[in-house]
């Protein structure tokens, strides 16, 4: 069993905080997701995730012009400089205090933070490495609160920044004779954008109360001046007389302080601004706050959005509105515009949401959204395609493992579900909630077609399905009961009494009909399904027990307790052959308002949740804490530990509390200082210059919810605080050589390549297990010459074989060739496969998930083509024969038909 399980995604999750980004070709999306980035790719319909992570939460993300790079900045000032190439950390900078904004200038050189009343402007980091790739430039001063937000002009001269004083200051990036600073008033609120008109100094700036000004320029941008080396001396000595500008050349850069009147004498050579227009958004009456827009310079197009859910489209400077919709009940967070100017990005933080709207079209091209509330529960299909989650707003929604999306939302329940689980076939999925219903879901319909109930209203915290999935059973919180229905009819079979605690977890024997349940009485009991419904066997343990789970073969029995032990049973004799002793790895944080050390918490925690790895040799154990734990279950040794999460926005993350926090009356974070500043509602009030202090900051607790291996065994997936982390083998870089020795290297592969000695070279580069060696060689064989090799192959290789096959689908475009290896390998070899069908099963259904995703993709192309050619002969047909003055008539529908046909063609 390997361990090398490295972070591969993150579903479930898909806007959480900041603003979004599109890249400049105008096909990816970058949201931030907690203290992580998602690239979602809308061309090919796919998301990833990114490994590194930020120590808290990510509130602003800039991109460079050309899309390789991006600076994630966290809610401390924390930036990490990444490369969108390679997906790694190029460099970490530190900048004291919490950042507003950040945008680099469109030639790329230069970009421009704000933070408390200042915007800093630092060098970029350039294409080759640098001991310090942040060097500040220039300190721009001027406003009297925080700055808000940036924009560039097109050709990087100069750029606006907005501050939450209503004032907005434009800036020259170089030194102009005739632009140093300027600063415009006209408004009631803070300012929430800035936008420069394209190749131009005319400026729109839009405040929180929805008021848009319109300001022109009397200059061009080629108007600007150069200082000279004689005026700057002579500016010098004018700034130090009359006490107006300060330039001071020092090591941490130059800096502008600017002073909102100037002298009349002055001000006669500079740049002028004027209001040419005031536009306001909300209509009379009506209290909206405006919260977030994005400006398309070559379209006109600006876009805004709402406290209320709504965005507007508008064209301006005529402030003509183009469209208005409402797409949420809770605030937009953030809006974007790609290159194009035709799919607009709207997020909202407080749903969870991620939109992309295509306006023309007036169609969605993205349309995700997480729960609501935490993940309970999650399950993998039997094909490791699909992953289904329950949580407790609940929902049950299907995620693909593939593209990273959900696919599909039920939303009949109407509490939150407590267990999820697919049956054997993979079409049907099981859900129980604390509504007092199981459901039953077809993934063909989307439909819920077969609801479970109990005779008097209980509330089911477990649920198991047999191998065969024809009998569902569900544990009861409150009565202490298991009930048990068929799921063809849909009747109640038997309800199973005899504990005398609610039932925690429920589990079915994978090989024979025999139900585990676990109880807080300190009981398993084992219920044999076919005699009658009588217990089988009563396990006794020394705690309440929280999760029970059977290995693969069904021979062995794990159970977790509220002591913090795991103990293995061999549930045939009822004895016990092992115990784990957890609670030291579990090793959980302390909470901000916790009264004791984490030392003394952890004495009560345990583990929650309980996984057998696909070929039964470990077990994955996780409950509340950060850590995900792997143990091997013959040798009874901690394996691995998984840290799921770094983030320390999440509560319970450090192991020990910042005495700084500490005062004599308590923790500071009894104090909410964050409610009411940005997310709060603006209460107006007399001398009140923050929101509803009554909303309360809330601060979620880091926590593993459930844990399940996939069938193929490559990969296992975890509901937490942050969403559901996919955890991957990733063999690509790993060198694992196989039975090496010193004659077989690269070339002399290639040598035996060359003598046409097939067999020979794929068992010697199976053994220096190369990936790409071993592509080269097999497409290399003749395919005439396929079933000959299989045939004369060792039976050791024929497992790696497979596995290769698997994972090659996922990745090469030589479907048929790969299919008639798989083909001719299970034919010549299948009865001998079929004697170790348990160690191979993990690497036979990985083989079934790539070959159905093919069939799946392929065969909608086929059934599309077919449905192309059946219309076109219908047509070709029709053509050529008479029709009478009746059928004449329907010819306009025809032509219809017709022309949208040809336009889908067009668009296949």
């Amino acid at each position: 069993m390997k361990f090398a399980y490295k972070f591969s995604n993150l579903l479930g999750t898909v806007y959480r905080h900041g603003n979004l980004n599109f890249t400049p070709d105008g096909n990816s999306l970058i949201s931030p997701v907690g203290n992580r980035v998602t690239l979602i790719d809308l061309k090919n319909n796919k998301s990833e995730t990114l490994s590194m992570a930020t120590r808290y939460s990510i509130t602003c993300v800039g991109l460079s012009p050309d899309g390789n790079l991006a600076i994630l900045i966290d809610e401390e000032g924390a930036a990490l400089l990444v490369s969108l190439i390679s997906k790694s950390v190029i460099h970490q900078f530190h900048f004291q205090k919490p950042v507003r904004s950040i945008s680099f200038s469109p030639n790329g050189k230069k970009f421009v933070i704000t933070k408390d009343k200042v915007a800093l402007m630092y060098h970029a980091p350039g294409k080759k490495r640098e001991f310090n790739a942040f060097v500040l430039d220039t300190t721009y001063y001027g406003a009297y609160d925080e700055t808000t937000c940036i924009d560039w002009t097109d050709d990087s001269k100069c750029f606006a920044v907005g501050s939450k004083d209503m004032s907005t200051w434009v800036f020259g990036a170089e030194r102009w004779s005739n632009l140093i600073y300027y600063a415009l008033g006209g408004h009631k609120d803070s300012i929430v954008s800035c936008f420069f008109e394209e190749n131009s100094l005319d400026l729109y700036t839009i405040s929180q109360d929805g008021a848009l000004c319109v300001w022109q320029c009397d200059t061009e941008l080629n108007g600007l001046k150069p200082r000279m080396p004689k005026q700057q001396t002579e500016d010098k000595e004018e700034s130090t007389e009359d006490q107006e500008e300060e330039f001071t050349e020092e090591q941490q850069g130059k800096e502008v302080q600017g002073k909102v009147n100037e002298n009349e004498q002055e001000s006669r050579k500079k740049v002028k601004y004027s209001c040419a227009a005031k536009y306001f958004f909300n209509k009379e009456g009506d209290f909206n706050n405006l919260t977030t827009a994005a400006y398309h310079k070559k379209t006109h197009l600006l876009v805004t959005g709402f406290a209320s859910g709504i965005f507007h489209l508008h064209e301006l400077p005529y402030f003509n509105l183009i469209h208005s919709l409402s797409i949420s009940d809770q605030k937009i967070a953030s809006v974007s515009v790609n290159s194009t100017g035709d799919w607009i990005a709207f997020g909202c933080s407080g749903l969870g949401q991620l939109l992309v709207w295509e306006w023309q079209s007036e169609s969605y091209v993205l349309k995700q959204q997480g729960h609501f509330n935490s993940m309970v529960s999650l399950a993998y299909s039997p094909d490791g395609q699909y992953l289904v989650t329950g949580g407790d707003d609940g929902k049950v929604k299907v995620w693909n493992t593939n593209s990273g999306f959900c696919f599909v939302t039920f939303t009949e329940h109407t509490s939150s579900i407590s267990a999820v689980t697919f049956t054997s076939s993979g079409y049907v999925i099981l859900s129980a909630s604390l509504d007092g219903t199981v459901r039953a879901f077809d993934l063909h319909r989307y439909r819920n077609f077969r609801t479970f109930t109990s005779p008097r209203p209980t509330q089911f915290s477990s649920l198991a399905v047999d191998s065969s999935g024809e009998i569902v059973s569900a544990g009861s919180q409150d009565s202490f009961e298991v009930f048990v229905w068929s799921v063809q009819s849909g009747r109640l079979l038997d309800v199973l009494a005899g504990h005398e605690g609610p039932i925690s977890s429920l589990c079915f024997n994978p090989m024979k009909c025999v139900l585990a349940s676990a109880s807080w009485d300190k009981t398993v009991r084992l219920w044999d399904m076919l005699d009658s419904w009588r217990t089988k066997e009563t396990l006794a343990l020394n705690s309440d027990v929280l999760a029970v789970a059977f290995s693969p073969d069904g021979n062995e029995l794990a159970v977790a307790s509220l002591d913090g032990q795991i103990t293995f049973w061999d549930h045939e004799n009822a004895v016990q052959t092992g115990s784990i002793e957890g609670r030291h790895d579990l090793q959980t944080g302390r909470k901000e308002l916790d009264k004791i050390t984490a030392k003394q918490a952890a004495k009560g925690k345990s583990f929650t949740t309980l996984c057998y790895s696909a070929d039964g040799q470990s077990i994955l154990a996780g409950g509340m804490s950060k850590f995900v734990c792997i143990y091997h279950i013959k040798e009874q040794i901690l394996m691995k530990k998984f840290e799921i999460s770094c983030n320390l926005s999440l509560d319970a993350m450090e192991e020990f509390l910042d005495r700084r926090k500490m005062t004599e009356f308590g923790s500071m974070a009894l104090i909410d200082e964050g409610a009411g500043d940005d997310d709060g509602v603006a209460i107006p009030l007399p001398g009140v210059k923050r929101g509803d202090m009554s909303s309360r900051h809330f601060k979620p607790e880091i926590r593993v919810t459930c844990l399940r291996f996939s069938p193929t065994g490559r990969s296992w997936a975890a509901t937490t605080t942050e969403g559901l982390l996919i955890y991957s083998l990733d063999s690509s870089l790993v060198f694992d050589p196989f039975d090496l020795e010193v004659d077989i290297t690269p070339s002399s592969v290639h040598k035996v390549l060359r003598q046409k000695e097939y067999a020979k070279a794929i068992v010697m580069a199976f053994r220096l297990n190369e990936k790409k060696l071993i592509q080269e060689v097999l497409e290399n064989v003749p395919y005439n010459d396929i079933e000959v090799i299989c045939s004369s192959l060792p039976e050791l290789y024929i497992e790696k074989m497979l596995e290769f096959l698997a994972s090659s689908f996922e990745t090469s475009r030589h479907l048929e060739f790969y299919l008639l290896w798989t083909q001719r390998l299970l034919m010549l070899h299948g009865c001998k496969l079929k004697t170790r069908s348990g160690k191979l099963l993990p690497s036979i259904q990985f083989l079934q998930k790539s070959i159905q995703r093919h069939f799946e993709n392929v065969s909608k192309l086929c059934d599309w083509n077919c449905y192309n050619m059946k219309y076109i002969l219908a047509i070709s047909q029709q053509r050529g024969m008479k029709r009478t003055a009746e059928e004449s008539g329907n010819d306009d529908v025809l032509q219809d038909l017709e022309e949208s046909s040809s336009d889908s063609l067009m668009e296949e």
